[in-house]
């Protein structure tokens, strides 16, 4: 696995290893290829979501206990968004995107202290995600995906998202715990 470029402070593109045969074949998980481009985090589940076009997810983090998560898109493609919530971060309260898709054989490696979010730009796009923290929806949050201070340039073709409930109901910026 190799860094393809790196986006935040410890957030990274990575491109695993692939063999080409009779067909292609890629490692999505490789323990001691992780370790080699610092990753040294254990990832307790892994979860997928199907999405469809112009539906917006984030931005989230976990307040209590934040889950790192390595992202790869499985089906179609997606504008990913990380925002660094580290105050002790030189990125800290700034945004990176990156645009994934199912062809281009990425991940993408958010640490704990991030809240992410993406844009699916297909009918269906289905994300994986590994993570390395439990969900505890007592201490989900959501940055509102539209908040003026971070300002994402979101690529939506008629400038209005699918949104959860959850989603529409995100904080502001200043509204916000950030870590540590």
């Amino acid at each position: 696995m190799k860094i393809i470029k790196r986006l935040l402070n410890d957030v990274l593109i990575l491109q695993p290893e692939i063999e080409i045969s009779d067909g292609v074949t890629q490692s999505s998980y490789n323990l001691i290829q992780l370790e080699k481009v610092g990753i040294f985090e254990s990832f307790i589940q892994e979860n997928q979501s199907l999405s469809h076009k112009n539906v917006l997810r984030g931005m989230h983090y976990q307040e209590v206990n934040p889950q790192g998560k390595l992202i790869q898109v499985l089906s179609g493609s997606i504008f990913d968004v990380v925002v660094d919530l580290r105050s002790s971060s030189s990125t800290f309260g700034k945004y990176d995107a990156h645009y994934l898709n199912a062809k281009q054989n990425e991940f993408i490696w958010i640490p704990p202290g991030f809240a992410h979010g993406f844009l699916s730009l297909e009918e269906e796009s289905i994300v994986n995600y590994k993570i390395t923290e439990y969900r505890n929806p007592d201490y989900e949050r959501t940055l509102i995906w539209n908040d003026e201070f971070v300002n994402i340039p979101w690529p939506l073709s008629n400038n209005i998202p699918i949104l959860s409930e959850k989603d529409h109901n995100g904080k502001s910026w200043h509204e916000l715990n950030y870590y540590k």
